[in-house]
């Protein structure tokens, strides 16, 4: 069973031709509004691969929060850790362009997302940037230390060294990697997603590529929170962390080959 601790957004989405320029007006393509956030994205892509997947994080009281709770119930995630809180939900707007995308995050009730305790059988738990550190670093010291531990390091912030020192794998794109430094190398597992290029593992035995598969790009929004859910369905199964990636890497692309409005 994962556990999924992170944000549950409701997205707004906008296709473009290209992101606006400062002060520019572009007409857009069209719009939608959609289940987001990393923390959900993650929980629901590790669902769709076929794992047991609880959910703790927060939601407003209100109709963005109702929405965000019942798209977690369709897609078969336990969300007996989503907390309701007062106040607005979490919320985005990205453009989505041919050449990729561009987003603002409003975190709203994410701020008041609180570790929880872990339900029995957790094998794998799965953090990422957008809930307050504290909180991540709170839930690193309660979980027990026969579960594997991947920190999504996403949005970039600067390191919290107590946690990093818990993490069991570390998944980052060139950015955070970048931004990260040495930091990144001191975890027993780094994976660096490269988009187009594949990715990038690294552990104690040395560096390995993964080519990303061929696949015609319908919308590039949303391949590291696929990755990530596949990538912990994949270990909590049992594969190996090459043959994890690999599966990762194949839902990631499956992902970003199907429009929004059919995933």
């Amino acid at each position: 069973m994962i556990l999924v601790f992170g944000s549950l957004n409701w997205d707004t989405m906008v296709r473009a031709p290209r992101l606006p320029a400062l002060d520019e007006t572009l007409p857009g393509r069209g719009a939608a509004w959609r289940f987001g956030g990393k923390g959900g994205n993650q929980a629901v892509a590790a669902a769709r691969c076929g794992a047991r997947v609880a959910m703790a994080g927060a939601v407003g009281r209100d109709d963005a929060g109702r929405q965000l709770l019942a798209a977690l119930d369709r897609a078969g995630v336990d969300r007996v850790g989503v907390a309701c809180v007062a106040g607005a939900s979490g919320m985005s707007v990205a453009i989505d362009t041919d050449a990729g995308y561009g987003a603002v995050v409003v975190a709203g009730a994410n701020l008041h997302a609180r570790a929880t305790d872990a339900p029995p059988g957790i094998r794998v738990a799965l953090i990422q940037n957008e809930v307050p550190e504290a909180a991540n670093r709170a839930l690193a010291r309660m979980l027990p230390r026969d579960v594997t531990l991947i920190w999504n390091a996403a949005p970039a912030r600067k390191v919290d060294a107590a946690l990093l020192a818990r993490v069991d794998i570390l998944v980052v794109n060139r950015v955070e990697a970048a931004q990260m430094g040495e930091a990144a190398r001191a975890v027993p597992l780094l994976i660096e997603t490269l988009g187009e290029g594949g990715c990038r593992m690294r552990d104690a035995t040395g560096s390995r590529h993964f080519p990303a598969p061929a696949v015609a790009v319908a919308s590039t929004h949303g391949a590291g929170d696929a990755f990530c859910g596949a990538l912990a369905a994949a270990l909590d199964a049992g594969a190996a962390p090459e043959e994890a990636v690999a599966r990762a890497q194949d839902h990631a692309a499956r992902t970003v080959a199907t429009p929004h409005d059919a995933r």
